[in-house]
């Protein structure tokens, strides 16, 4: 059950949208309507009258399920909004337009309907059903994606999912997602896992749990080339790879997982911690939208200016949203800079590493940030550095 409350102009008035769920039980081979009934009376005992009826189900309701409701629910049949499963959930915003879902709510408000165009919208969910040429296979190695010993879910990176399938839409590609756990690289070795794809992302992360898996899977996109992506942790420990196998600091590491490293490549950082948001347990973490200048030249200096992408053009100035606590050593740039790694992004406030990347003459994409550019991805403006990153993923293919 699901509430959605929203206030008219005035503050006077407030509808309530009831989402519910109808059932079809294979044995019966019919929508029930009992489970929602329940839900509402719970609803009402509360004192609570729905104005609205969203009920989801495998298939469109029919006269028979919408009358039931009606009459068992005390909501005019009109406003019983049937949401029947979609091939993808983009074409729900049309699916609720053809039974003038938004318009029903503003006149329950009494608001003004403006003028609709979902041309653009009608455009994307076109470009997602249409037959690809193109075909791309990335694979995110995480540490999430175990749900007990048999089962596998992605909603741990449902943003990043959703971020590289954007801009696969946009760009006409077929995209493969492999889901490889991080803790299963450290078993088997990235050369099984991994032989074959196009494109590799490290995403966010916590602790030691499957990081050597994730070190072992940057060193195989490094080192063969492969385009790749690292966020947040995966930019972190691309960090630590490079310092290893590049620099020679056999001993790096982040102190989130060995404190006592001599090689504190990743560390926290309590002499800044008034510029961060201070959580419980007194632990200090950098949140929220954050500032950075981007080095002029750079790969992510040329993503940005050509998809007119900077916060402030003349001064190179982005901003994209953090949620972590340990940051990249600035007592290390020099040392790793002089081996090849570019910083190509510090923030404007606290002088932190955002993104790291290596020059397009060593390897034809690789960069990490460690913000969370999949947040700010939308369906109609996907996030240039994942347009970017599919792109070299598929100019990268063996022919």
């Amino acid at each position: 059950m699901e509430l959605l409350d929203i206030k008219s102009g005035d503050g006077q008035k407030v509808i309530h949208i009831h989402v519910s769920y109808l059932p079809i039980p294979k044995h019966l081979g019919e929508p029930k309507t009992k489970p929602t009934q329940l839900s509402v009376r719970t609803l009402m005992s509360m004192g609570i009258q729905p104005d609205f009826l969203v009920a989801r189900c495998e298939k469109e309701i029919d006269d028979r399920r919408r009358y039931l409701l009606a009459q068992t629910c005390n909501v005019r049949d009109e406003n019983i909004i049937s949401s029947p499963d979609v091939e993808s959930v983009y074409q729900v915003p049309m699916v609720f337009s053809k039974q003038n879902f938004d318009r029903k709510i503003l006149s329950e408000l009494g608001l003004a309907a403006g003028k609709q165009d979902l041309g653009r919208w009608q455009k994307l969910v076109s470009s997602i059903k249409a037959k690809k040429l193109k075909q791309v296979t990335v694979a995110v190695v995480g540490k999430y994606f175990h749900t007990g010993r048999e089962f596998m879910l992605a909603d741990s990176y449902a943003a990043l999912f959703e971020a590289l399938k954007h801009a696969a839409w946009n760009q006409a590609v077929d995209l493969k997602l492999n889901w490889v756990s991080a803790e299963k690289v450290e078993i088997e070795g990235a050369e099984k896992l991994l032989r074959g794809v196009d494109g590799i992302v490290v995403p966010i992360g916590w602790g030691k749990r499957g990081a050597e898996g994730k070190i072992s899977a940057i060193n195989f996109a490094r080192v063969n080339k492969i385009p790749f992506l690292g966020l947040c942790y995966g930019m972190q420990l691309a960090c630590v790879e490079f310092a290893r196998n590049v620099v020679g600091l056999k001993e790096a590491n982040t102190t989130e997982n060995q404190p006592e490293t001599s090689a504190p490549i990743i560390h926290d950082i309590p002499e800044k911690a008034e510029l961060m948001t201070i959580k419980s347990r007194g632990v200090a973490m950098r949140l929220g939208g954050w500032d950075f200048k981007v080095k002029e030249k750079t790969l992510l200096d040329n993503i940005y200016k050509k998809y007119n992408f900077y916060k402030d053009n003349k001064n190179r100035v982005g901003s994209v949203r953090h949620r972590h606590r340990f940051e990249f050593n600035n007592d290390y740039i020099s040392l790793l800079e002089s081996k090849g790694l570019v910083i190509s992004a510090i923030s404007v406030k606290g002088n932190f590493v955002d993104w790291i990347e290596l020059s397009k003459t060593t390897h034809p994409f690789f960069i990490g940030t460690q913000g969370h550019p999949e947040y700010s991805s939308r369906p109609l403006k996907p996030h240039p550095v994942f347009l970017e990153f599919l792109k070299a993923c598929y100019n990268n293919q063996k022919v």
